[in-house]
């Protein structure tokens, strides 16, 4: 399978912690997947690892999000295959930092 350039934004403190700016441009040698976009931003930034998912169980942070062409995709399968625009680099994959309070 040919690499696809993924276009992916952060949060502040994601970009700062990686010294990147609002979004990065990763090449994902396999499909394009949560989990394959993922290893390849912390391939790419390495001071990222354990700070979007957790390093042994590989789960999501709790205060983190994932959003793809307008849907949610934080409780999808890391293995499910992003959407095309996504994959062709047309639209930007999300990474979101909730808010919590009341």
């Amino acid at each position: 399978m040919a690499s696809s350039t993924i276009r992916v934004v952060l949060p502040q403190h994601l970009r700062t912690l990686a010294g990147a700016g609002a979004e990065v441009t990763l090449k994902v040698e396999a499909r394009p997947t949560q989990g394959s976009v993922l290893d390849a931003l912390e391939a790419q930034y390495p001071m990222l690892r354990g700070t979007i998912r957790d390093q042994l169980t590989r789960q999501r942070r709790p205060f983190l999000r994932f959003f793809a062409c307008e849907e949610d995709l934080s409780h999808e399968p890391p293995d499910a295959p992003l959407p095309d625009a996504i994959a062709s680099g047309k639209e930007p994959f999300l990474i979101i930092g909730a808010i919590a309070g009341g």
